[in-house]
């Protein structure tokens, strides 16, 4: 396929099953089985959710974000092995590397998953499409596991691409072919567009994103508010959000160690949000937002762990943090075990006007205007001059 000079030229590289295809890669006696990474299934009576699984695992009906006891029950037979994060972000930054290779204007998606756009950068590597196939190349010869890309002029189309011929895929979409390309997929290909819209669209009529492309602007609008207009834009094809590089700063984390080891639910809970305030506070400071979470507990006896997850939508919010650390924890086996620290880690930082969802929620903007008010009042008379009620919760833990 022949560029366009003044063509934008956007990648978005997935990694093909990418905590899955690791424990495949490492050791070879997984290959060819269904592999499922994620809680303990307990004989189908665990808790917590599939984090991925391997494409032998997928023919079962088995998906990330599935509860394991689910997977557990479709394919008994799979082999259930826990989240291993730092072996997984080792391999997350070889990536990272090779994606600098090719061009600085890399912004983070995931560990497994990064925007590129290699407009000012193609010509050195004899154009758009061999750039993608090298790029590949370049993974699977540094990791030894696949990636499948996509090429095309907006964010959007990019993502799509490269899930069209997952495993190892590559599909390139070109600005002459964009509408070609989106019109007959199924309106639900737009990213961030939910099931509750879909099902909302379908009752008048609109299946397809050239259903919603054809439709009058001012109609979606009076329908879906203002996020209509945002629909009717990426359905004909604009998509003018620029990839926003990663901040300096790697990750902002703070953790407490409690005076006396404890099993207080209520206290642990309370230095958890409390947790979550101060690297929300830190975030906001820094005008970044995280997409990764870790927790960190270390039990009595000095044993430690992490859990970790990537959301969907990065955030500053200190409940949206807690929402998502809350979880993590609930997936430690905690039993009798006594709590001796507790960490929060944000990373995968972008700057803090990203809009990685395409829609901005209402709540979104409600939250905004509550945190910088109290910003002011913390700026004015102290940051003790105010908090929220779960943060005064005494944890009896030191910073």
């Amino acid at each position: 396929m022949s560029f366009m000079p003044n063509e934008r030229y956007i990648v978005h590289v997935d990694m093909d099953a990418f905590f899955a295809a690791i424990e495949q890669r490492d050791n070879p006696g997984l290959r060819g089985k269904p592999v499922v990474v994620g809680a303990d299934p307990k004989a189908g009576r665990g808790r917590g959710v599939v984090s991925t699984c391997s494409y032998e695992a997928r023919k079962f009906g088995i998906h990330s974000a599935m509860p394991i006891s689910t997977a557990y029950r479709n394919c008994p037979r799979a082999v259930f092995l826990p989240v291993d994060m730092e072996r997984y972000t080792d391999v997350s930054r070889q990536l990272y590397n090779i994606y600098n290779e090719f061009t600085p204007m890399v912004e983070p998606a995931g560990l497994d998953e990064a925007y590129l756009d290699i407009t000012a950068s193609h010509h050195l590597f004899d154009g758009p499409a061999c750039t993608c196939i090298l790029l590949k190349t370049r993974i699977k010869e540094v990791t030894r596991l696949t990636a499948s890309v996509g090429l095309a002029p907006m964010k959007m189309a990019a993502k799509i691409a490269s899930d069209l011929k997952k495993p190892d895929g590559f599909v390139q979409v070109s600005q002459t072919s964009l509408l070609d390309f989106l019109w007959p997929l199924p309106v639900d290909k737009i990213c961030g567009l939910g099931k509750k819209t879909k099902i909302f669209l379908e009752q008048y009529g609109i299946v397809t994103i050239g259903d919603l492309a054809r439709r009058n602007k001012d109609e979606l609008i009076s329908l879906l508010g203002r996020n209509g207009e945002t629909l009717w834009q990426l359905a004909n094809g604009i998509d003018e959000r620029n990839i926003e590089i990663a901040t300096e700063a790697k990750s902002i984390s703070s953790e407490t160690t409690f005076m006396v080891d404890t099993l207080d639910n209520h206290r642990i809970m309370g230095a958890l949000f409390s947790l979550c305030e101060s690297v929300s506070s830190r975030l906001r400071k820094e005008a970044c937002k995280a997409k990764t979470v870790t927790l960190k507990v270390r039990f009595e006896g000095f044993d430690t762990y992490t859990k970790a997850v990537t959301m969907h939508k990065s955030t500053n919010f200190s409940e949206d943090i807690y929402k998502v650390a809350r979880k993590l924890y609930d997936m430690f086996e905690i039993k009798d075990k006594k709590v001796r620290l507790i960490g929060v880690k944000t990373s995968g930082l972008l700057p803090g006007d990203t809009q990685d969802s395409l829609f901005r929620d209402a709540s979104d903007n409600r939250k905004e205007e509550i945190y910088r008010a109290m910003e002011r009042i913390k700026a004015k008379f102290g940051d003790d001059s105010i908090c929220r009620a779960a943060s005064r919760i005494m944890h009896g833990g030191r910073h």
